[in-house]
């Protein structure tokens, strides 16, 4: 498959979570749409290793998977970020009892 393909889902993946970061404000729903985007760079970055791969596969047996075994650890790392993410809207859910980003602003005190 062309890595025409992998760029313009990405890129429509990408503008989708923008969109909804930028429209959005639901707490839960723009962390969703952060995740979305670095979903969207994690397929790019696993299209270009593998094109990267098709290219070098004659030269060396390992070309091509660093891209690969960098998204693993980008996975990693979201992983926490949504552990320590989905922890802080639920404390702000307990204290405030809404999710609205709006009534942060009276969090200030």
């Amino acid at each position: 498959m062309p890595i025409n393909y992998y760029i313009f889902l990405a890129v429509a993946l990408f503008c989708i979570g923008v969109a909804g970061v930028l429209t959005r404000r639901n707490a839960i729903i723009i962390f969703m749409c952060i995740e979305l985007m670095l979903n969207a760079v994690n397929l790019l970055l696993v299209a270009f290793s593998k094109m990267h791969h098709l290219a070098l596969a004659a030269s060396n047996a390992t070309a091509g998977i660093n891209g690969q075994i960098f998204v693993f650890f980008i996975m990693v790392v979201a992983a926490a970020e949504v552990s320590v993410g989905l922890a802080i809207i639920v404390m702000m859910y307990r204290n405030t009892h809404s999710v609205d980003v709006n009534f942060l602003n009276r969090l200030k005190n």
